[in-house]
């Protein structure tokens, strides 16, 4: 399969990239390096990289920020961060794929683990983790052409350990490895609308 990652040079997307991509030929993109580069909250310019990347049969997508702050210093600007990088972003590259992915084609998103095990100053995060985790299951009963979406929620990453660690005091990190299984199972299974937990 001709599989496109989003977010490819990330811990998530590493990890995504590393296993499918010993079976797969992977098209690597981000905002700033890879094969391809995209503003995911711009839907014409998903719409472009799919006209630019031709045929394919899935999109991984690992992309998304989101603001990390206390609840008390949140203003709207700041907690749309999330809703427009990691929820509408991934949303968009659904929305655009729709009409131009294979037939039987896939896309999985990436939510996490903070909406449903979560840390301080993780509000934004955990919100567009759980509006993830809807859209995957409500649209999955709408694709057309035998398409399918599903979304990877995985713990902090044992490679993003040493870096964000002290802000899961408490959470047993998930392998790198059952995160890259995680993604093999949406893309090359057959399950849909499903939140895929690694933990």
């Amino acid at each position: 399969m001709k599989i496109i990652v989003v977010g490819a040079a990330g811990d998530i997307g590493q990890a995504a990239c590393k296993d499918l991509g010993e079976r797969h030929d992977i098209v690597t993109v981000g905002r700033s390096g890879g094969d391809y580069r995209v503003d995911v909250t711009d839907l014409d310019a998903v719409k472009a990289l799919y006209q630019k990347v031709g045929t394919f049969d899935a999109v991984v997508s690992c992309a998304g920020d989101a603001t990390f702050a206390p609840l008390l210093e949140f203003d709207q600007d700041a907690f749309m961060v999330g809703l427009r990088q990691k929820v509408m972003g991934q949303i968009n590259l659904v929305l655009a794929g729709l009409d131009v992915i294979a037939d039987c084609g896939s896309f999985t998103l990436t939510s996490g683990v903070l909406d449903r095990d979560p840390i301080r100053m993780g509000t934004n995060a955990a919100t567009a983790n759980g509006a993830l985790a809807g859209f995957v299951t409500s649209a999955a009963i709408e694709m057309p052409r035998s398409l399918r979406v599903n979304v990877v929620s995985p713990g902090l990453l044992d490679v993003s350990a040493p870096r964000y660690g002290e802000w899961f005091a408490g959470h047993k990190p998930v392998p790198s490895r059952d995160v890259g299984l995680a993604y093999a199972k949406c893309v090359e299974g057959a399950i849909t609308g499903q939140v895929v937990i690694v933990a």
